[in-house]
């Protein structure tokens, strides 16, 4: 599987460049997003869905992003949107690389390759694509592999969905609790998110 790992360091080299050259200008705090949403007025939930979607192409701080929402639309509402705002960024990930069709992802990777890549999402797709969600850089590389090796649409979506919304909810609630140091919901969206695959994603995806 020598050329699935070059797609994948190549994926992961691609999203850390704006990191690289523009990291240090996008680093906000919860505080500081709340300020920058609020010059929007009643729009501020559209700028806030627009920059988690934009984290696909840029390094939007979304953890902040999702506080800041928490803070200014309190924990319900606040998760809402920065869920749908991430759930969207990775349906676009995994639809611009399944653009990519099968002869010119064959030529890329060689027929055992895809055949072994296919595989491999088919079987822990789920898996990757819910857990990746907390993690930095790796959704993005994550969702694009998915749609690069047209794992099914429905249980990359479920897995999404997993991942995406307990994550959102998280940082929503911790944002509305006004908490600086947040360890316990990086701990609850790394646990989350596996956990709801189990229970619902992956016997989802048996019995359909």
């Amino acid at each position: 599987m020598a050329r699935l790992f070059w797609i994948f360091l190549g994926l992961a080299a691609l999203f850390l460049v704006p990191f690289l050259i523009w990291g240090g200008h996008w680093d906000w705090s919860p505080n500081e997003t709340v300020d920058w949403l609020k010059q929007y007025g009643r729009w501020g939930w559209l700028v806030a869905f627009c920059l988690l979607m934009g984290d696909l192409f840029l390094p939007i701080p979304s953890t902040a992003v999702m506080s800041g929402l928490g803070l200014v639309y309190g924990p319900v509402w606040g998760g809402l949107i920065g869920a749908s705002g991430s759930f969207v960024s990775g349906v676009m990930a995994y639809g611009l690389c399944r653009l990519f069709g099968e002869r010119a992802v064959e030529r890329l990777l060689g027929h055992e390759d895809q055949i072994r890549g296919k595989d491999l999402f088919l079987r822990y797709g789920g898996w990757l694509v819910a857990l990746s969600r907390w993690l930095p850089l790796l959704p993005e590389v994550i969702s694009c592999m998915a749609g690069f090796l047209r794992m099914p649409w429905p249980g990359f979506l479920v897995a999404l969905a997993c991942g995406t919304i307990p994550m959102a909810f998280t940082f929503a609630v911790v944002g509305h609790l006004g908490s600086d140091h947040p360890a316990l919901s990086m701990l609850l969206s790394a646990c989350v998110p596996p956990l709801l695959w189990w229970l619902i994603g992956k016997r989802l995806m048996q019995s359909a």
